[in-house]
């Protein structure tokens, strides 16, 4: 009899410290604890308190440390790039995709979107589970002459191009540029040193990565954006108490109004004379060489072909005049 009560009190003791063991959730924010997305996650952490979590939150001013981590078990979460994210669940790791989501109105309105119980099933992927999907902001093209203000004039330059992501070399060789591998350590200095003619970056990494020393007096950043760069809070589901996912996808989905105006205040401060406003016609070229290769890379598997025909829907309920909304091709 004391055999028993001794075992079960053991299983409570064991069952209970698993449940109530701190969550390590490791954040990538170019700037570290200083910086705005480490600022969104304190909050977040006490948040989440009420769903049963104990989270113990760790910056990362590199992306594929945290990544590594979270795959390593050192971390139980990670808050990173979709672009990043896609090897854990490769249905919201192309939110990003090439031109799928150019502006970040209708990026906000396909995050809540998926963010609702109906996708509940398409977050999880194996151990994973995607617990909030939010904004990094616009990624824009940053040139150290203002001049290449066109595809055409793009041709023969060096442009920066993060390895991991199999549409920027795509879309570098439709261009005729020729690609440079980068990653969020280097691509800073690469460009500011004038070993890469081109990067294409959120604007939140213009003060972290002192992009503008690369600008300099010749320089630009091209008023177009190439997509929105995701933000995907990933976790391993087993760590987490049950239901937190769809609690937290929740809650990070009725902030989303916060990161953009934190984003929008990093726009206002960038200075006038450096953005290069192009023409319509011009804007045009872009959307159909972006939308040319996001459809070669759906085909090829990098991306989600259910994920972009949702953002299809969700880009022609904002512009149904747009010419892609009369094709059936996505």
């Amino acid at each position: 009899m004391k055999s028993s009560v001794l075992l079960l009190g053991m299983i409570t003791f064991f069952t209970a410290t698993q449940l109530y063991a701190k969550q390590k959730v490791c954040i990538f924010d170019p700037a570290g604890k200083a910086g705005d997305g480490f600022a969104l996650a304190k909050d977040y952490a006490l948040e989440a308190k009420k769903w049963g979590a104990d989270i113990e939150l760790r910056a990362y001013i590199d992306e594929r440390i945290a990544a590594e981590d979270l795959k390593a078990g050192q971390c139980d979460g990670a808050i990173i790039s979709g672009l990043r994210g896609r090897q854990f669940n490769k249905f919201t790791g192309s939110l990003d995709a090439i031109g799928a989501l150019t502006d970040m109105k209708a990026a906000v309105t396909a995050y809540q979107l998926l963010s609702r119980p109906q996708y509940a099933k398409q977050m999880v992927n194996g151990a994973y589970e995607i617990a909030g999907l939010g904004t990094i902001g616009p990624a824009y093209i940053f040139v150290t002459d203002r001049n290449i203000n066109t595809l055409a004039k793009a041709a023969g330059k060096k442009i920066g191009v993060f390895a991991y992501d199999a549409a920027q070399p795509q879309l570098v060789q439709q261009v005729g540029a020729q690609a440079v591998s980068v990653d969020v350590t280097n691509a800073g200095a690469k460009f500011n040193n004038r070993e890469i003619d081109i990067v294409p970056a959120p604007i939140v990494a213009y003060k972290p990565l002192e992009l503008y020393r690369g600008l300099g007096t010749q320089g630009g950043i091209v008023k177009f954006p190439l997509t929105q760069v995701s933000a995907n809070f990933i976790i391993r589901k087993d760590k987490f108490p049950e239901g937190f996912g769809q609690k937290s996808r929740h809650w990070v989905s009725s902030q989303l109004h916060r990161t953009f105006t934190i984003v929008g205040n990093y726009e206002k401060d960038i200075p006038a004379k450096y953005w290069i406003h192009i023409p319509p016609k011009e804007q045009t070229e872009y959307i159909k060489l972006m939308r040319e290769a996001r459809i070669a890379l759906t085909k090829s598997g990098v991306y989600d072909a259910k994920m972009m025909s949702l953002l299809k829907k969700v880009r022609c309920k904002q512009s149904p005049a747009q010419f892609e909304c009369a094709l059936n091709d996505e």
